[in-house]
């Protein structure tokens, strides 16, 4: 029976290996498919039975996994490993038994990581931070295909990393990360890794905050080139001072402001380096205009920066004194950079009203981002609250608000807070507990906006409770607002 510890790469004996693969969304999908074509004897275990699972596991049963659908418990000790999702709390019950019965729980970063060829390996570039993973890892990967580079995103973003590195013909993988991906991550080592920033997030899947941070942290971990962090968050940089990175790696930051040496900034509206350059210490070379950059917000800036300064580390694989990432490859990988839906999208303007949709905004940082951008905000928003609180950004933003309508099961969370720290801002809190309920809150929203307002769908809450995910979200107000303008 082959051991974990020596699964290191897809050549490894994986033949007979008896793993447990938790929860068969789109990640557990792919992990039971290729452990299964590496020769495992495969479980699939998942307590939810609904019907995309119960067809996931009929497809995957009739290949010869071994089904345990609606399991309350793991169905066996005897596994030798277990391959967790990320939807699954460090907590579950699951992880509980398996590390009683001293099982190796690994989560999809790295059974990802394990399955990689012996040889010629794509780099990982990992990316993470509370807000801004998607648009920047994007931003990565177009910045990497302008520099000619067989690149894909993958992760966090949708894209399975684990069907990626199976079919791996690349020189390069821009990995999205999010925090519920690391808590079981043991062996990974990126080329280079940045955490965009940090903020109260999915404090009900880790039961603090505490506990949400160090495992953004583990993003540094055994990093082998550059860890990027945020100048302007002091957690970032922590983050990067505890890190145990392997030796020659670099701390390198980003700054809207001008930049210090080994930092990516901002000179005179240009995106300028002075971290992968021979004559640092008395030049910065620039990148990139900022005008370059859809849209120039602060925040995109930071995210253009921290995309630049990846790739720009990863230039350096080969020859530390020829960056095989140009600044016109940065400078062409923005510009041809398209932003993923529901990011501060405009959805239309009608009679000077213009409509936003952030249904991506699923916390309270990043509603904080996108209520900064406009001066008269109808704020639509709830939804699951995931135990965050609220006061910082009604206070910071009590001024613009104009109207909010809630809706969702945490609704009356943000109703509170608003009544506490804004009084004067008018709530309206639905009712309606399905999928109407966006059509109501545009067409209330349509009544009371007046030309010069914005419509703002950032709901700062997870879409679960009423909606698919937060694609479904944006789709159900981009459909009420354009069916509204018909009318």
């Amino acid at each position: 029976m082959p051991k974990c510890d020596e699964l290191t790469s897809r050549e490894a004996n994986w033949s007979s290996l008896r793993v447990g693969v938790l929860g068969l969304g789109v990640a557990g999908f792919a992990a039971v498919d290729a452990l299964m074509q590496l020769g495992a004897d495969v479980s699939i275990v998942d307590s939810a039975a609904t019907d995309p699972v119960n067809e996931r596991a009929e497809i995957l049963g009739s290949l010869g996994a071994h089904t345990f659908i609606g399991a309350a418990e793991l169905p066996s000790e005897d596994f030798d490993l277990v391959v967790t999702s990320p939807g699954l709390p460090p907590g579950h019950v699951f992880h509980r038994q398996a590390a009683l019965a001293n099982v190796p729980i690994w989560g999809e970063l790295e059974l990802a990581w394990r399955i990689r060829p012996k040889s010629g390996a794509a780099p990982w570039l990992c990316v993470t931070g509370t807000n801004g993973k998607t648009t920047t890892t994007l931003m990565l990967d177009s910045i990497l295909r302008a520099s000619g580079f067989r690149s894909e995103a993958a992760g966090n973003i949708g894209h399975s990393l684990v069907g990626v590195v199976m079919h791996d013909k690349l020189d390069v993988i821009a990995v999205e990360v999010g925090a519920p991906q690391l808590p079981f991550s043991h062996t990974l080592s990126p080329w280079a890794s940045v955490c965009l920033n940090l903020a109260p997030d999915h404090i009900d899947h880790f039961g603090d905050f505490d506990q949400y941070r160090n495992a953004k942290a583990r993003i540094y971990e055994r990093t082998q080139c550059a860890a990027v962090y945020n100048g302007h968050e002091e957690a970032t940089m922590s983050m990067v001072e505890s890190a145990d990175v392997l030796e020659g790696c670099r701390a390198i930051g980003f700054t809207r402001g001008i930049p210090a040496l080994s930092e990516l900034g901002v000179v005179d509206k240009a995106l300028v380096d002075r971290a992968f350059i021979s004559n640092r210490m008395d030049y910065a070379q620039e990148l990139a205009l900022v005008s370059d950059i859809h849209p120039a917000a602060k925040h995109n800036i930071e995210n253009a920066l921290a995309a630049a300064a990846v790739a720009r580390a990863f230039g350096t694989l080969d020859s530390p004194d020829l960056n095989r990432v140009s600044p016109t490859a940065v400078q062409e990988g923005l510009r041809n950079f398209a932003p993923a839906p529901h990011r501060n999208a405009v959805v239309a303007n009608i009679d000077g009203v213009t409509y936003v949709d952030d249904s991506k905004a699923t916390n309270a940082h990043a509603a904080d981002t996108s209520l900064s951008s406009y001066p008269s905000v109808i704020w639509i928003a709830g939804g699951l609250a995931k135990g965050q609180d609220f006061g910082e950004l009604v206070q910071a933003h009590a001024h613009r608000i104009k109207l909010a309508i809630l809706m969702g099961s945490d609704a009356q969370i943000i109703a509170q807070t608003l009544t506490r720290h804004a009084p004067n801002v008018p709530v309206i809190t639905l009712a309606t507990r399905d999928t109407r309920a966006m059509s109501e809150a545009v067409q209330i929203a349509r009544e009371r906006a007046k030309s010069g307002d914005t419509v703002l769908l950032a709901p700062g809450c997870a879409s679960w409770d009423m909606f698919t995910d937060f694609s479904h979200r944006g789709d159900l107000f981009a459909t009420a607002v354009k069916d509204g303008s018909i009318d």
